[in-house]
């Protein structure tokens, strides 16, 4: 059975954003004539829709406050390009955790209001903040949980090769109705791809998936279900720790 991560679930100390598990990722891959464009392609755009969108982030707010009350905005350490942490901004959708009234899982937590903001995607628009300062790109793979970058495989973790995004090739392919070995195989075959017109093409898809609301939360689940790690890495993880005979971890061959 696989436990549902919880919207404000903690991954450390918030206090202090520093590299989280940089040893064990990859380098990042050498620069290609779009990155820089893809930059400034970032600050434009997500200027111009942090005034447009305005309104909808003020109007948005004042449901949050009245529902939920303060804080108004979600904030969490997530990884990023190379591992180094960052501070994402959403809007709320989550009651606090709260045992003596029975909100633990995210499906209580979950306020009816908070499941049409994540149903619109209208929790996502403050990352656009987060694209401003250059802690995420428009267009890359979703940033996931701290405590996830000891459970990628080699292959996987290529994911932070790049700046996360709001959107993404895995959230356009299906989004949280994929498996997370899916998820991971399009976030690397981006990063393997990733292009001007190949950000045009997810930029448009990812409208017609927002309006369509389509896999917003996994199958059985209010949200999505947690990575746990891809079984066999998980088992070599595992192999590598446990003594063998002589008292030496029994390594994987």
């Amino acid at each position: 059975m696989q436990a549902s991560f919880c919207e404000d679930a903690g991954d450390g100390p918030a206090g202090s954003l520093t590299a989280v598990g940089a040893g064990s990722l990859p380098r990042p891959p050498s620069a290609r004539p779009y990155d820089p464009y893809k930059r400034l392609l970032d600050v434009v755009v997500a200027a111009v829709l942090l005034i447009l969108a305005a309104p909808v982030l003020l109007a948005v707010s004042l449901v949050v406050l009245v529902t939920l009350g303060r804080p108004v905005m979600f904030r969490h350490p997530r990884p990023g390009r190379n591992g180094e942490l960052f501070r994402m901004v959403k809007f709320r959708t989550m009651r606090p955790v709260d045992p003596d009234r029975g909100l633990v899982a995210d499906a209580d937590r979950l306020t009816r209001v908070g499941r049409w903001l994540r149903a619109c995607s209208l929790d996502e628009l403050p990352e656009l903040w987060n694209v401003l300062r250059g802690d995420m790109s428009l267009v890359g793979p979703r940033p996931l949980l701290i405590r996830y970058l000891d459970r990628y495989t080699t292959e996987q973790a290529r994911r932070h090769e790049v700046r996360p995004g709001i959107t993404g090739l895995a959230q356009v392919r299906g989004r949280n109705s994929l498996s997370w070995e899916e998820k991971f195989e399009y976030d690397v075959e981006y990063v393997d791809n990733r292009s001007f017109l190949v950000d045009l093409k997810i930029l448009a898809a990812t409208v017609r998936v927002v309006l369509s609301r389509e896999g917003v939360s996994a199958p059985g689940v209010a949200t999505g279900c947690e990575f746990l790690g891809t079984a066999a890495h998980r088992d070599g993880q595992r192999l590598a720790t446990e003594p063998g005979p002589d008292g030496t971890p029994m390594l994987p061959v």
